[in-house]
């Protein structure tokens, strides 16, 4: 049976926002990138097909990801969150959901359970950040280097053989195919480092603090934490939660541990 696919750039604030949603079922997964993913559709496609027999996935490029358009708007939690709500209304996707945000995402994950605890059914975070991270260490180290953004921007990085597959990790370990892998790689060079990944990162403290002065969401938090992060975070991580796993994984846990992480979600829902 063919599942029911669809593809959309709803106007938000006047700037188009790729929602795209497959499959069918009494579950919604919202899949929301971590900081600096150039596609999040191509990032995410190895996991969310392991849901669309019984469910609904739906991913959501912030802008200045993927097929989104960038924007001039601030990147505070505020607006970044009533983005994500407007792109999924305006796509016709209902609530409640089960957010599945990567990294930087888990604090907007957070916030939204914070803020509109009825459309949030549970958080499945991978490698995410919650707050305590700045009562952890003062400064986080930039993941996004500005060497490859000037080699995006000039045109020097089509020169530059394999700069993609490198970077782009969904690549790297394999999972797309050879069209699929052109698309991304179009993507990626499109998508490095753009303004609005700067400035997420330049809010970060700030969006961390906002959500660091509310109470912990009454919603079921389950994090699937990389064995990089050192031991003090993985327990900040594992204390926040209610149930969470450590992998042995890079950061993108999602892309190394595929079918765990699929079926520890979808047994949470039963």
């Amino acid at each position: 049976m063919l599942s029911h696919q669809s593809t959309q750039l709803v106007e938000v604030n006047d700037h188009p926002i790729h929602v795209y949603s497959e499959g069918e079922g009494p579950n919604t997964f919202v899949f929301m990138s971590g900081l600096g993913t150039s596609s999040p559709y191509y990032d995410f496609k190895v996991l969310y097909e392991k849901f669309l027999d019984n469910h609904q996935i739906v991913i959501i490029e912030r802008p200045g990801y993927g097929w989104s358009d960038i924007t001039s708007n601030d990147r505070d939690l505020r607006t970044v969150l009533e983005e994500s709500r407007q792109a999924l209304k305006l796509a016709g996707i209902e609530g409640p959901y089960n957010l599945v945000p990567h990294s930087l995402a888990g604090i907007e994950a957070i916030y939204w359970a914070q803020e509109y605890p009825e459309e949030v059914s549970n958080i499945f975070g991978l490698d995410p950040l919650v707050p305590g991270y700045y009562e952890q260490q003062e400064e986080m180290d930039n993941p996004l280097s500005p060497f490859i953004t000037f080699l995006a921007r000039s045109g020097l990085m089509r020169q530059q053989p394999g700069v993609c597959e490198d970077n782009f990790f969904a690549i790297k370990k394999g999972h797309l195919n050879e069209n699929e892998t052109e698309i991304a790689c179009t993507l990626f060079m499109r998508r490095v480092m753009t303004k609005n990944m700067w400035e997420e990162y330049r809010s970060l403290e700030e969006n961390s603090q906002l959500v660091l002065n509310n109470d912990r969401p009454n919603v079921p938090i389950y994090t699937f934490i990389s064995s990089e992060n050192d031991e003090d975070w993985q327990k900040i991580l594992s204390d926040y939660s209610d149930e969470s796993f450590l992998l042995d994984a890079h950061h993108y846990v999602h892309l190394d541990e595929t079918d765990f992480i699929a079926k520890k979600i979808l047994e949470s829902l039963e």
